[in-house]
């Protein structure tokens, strides 16, 4: 792994993701949800994946 929020935290699972046309929307995205309270974040993951699974097979590349 390389050294990041990821590692330090001991992420393992993707719950939530969103697709975007650009990296700049992304990143302004990104931005804009870093302003948001834990529980409007929880609100978000919870309206796309509601039992917290890994969705990390529905993006992967096969």
């Amino acid at each position: 792994m390389v050294a990041g929020f990821t590692k330090k935290y001991g992420c393992t699972l993707l719950v939530w993701y969103e697709l975007m046309g650009s990296w700049e929307a992304a990143r302004q995205r990104e931005l804009q949800m870093k302003e948001w309270k834990r529980d409007w974040k929880l609100r978000k993951i919870e309206g796309l994946n509601p039992d917290w699974e890994d969705l990390y097979d529905r993006i992967a590349l096969p």
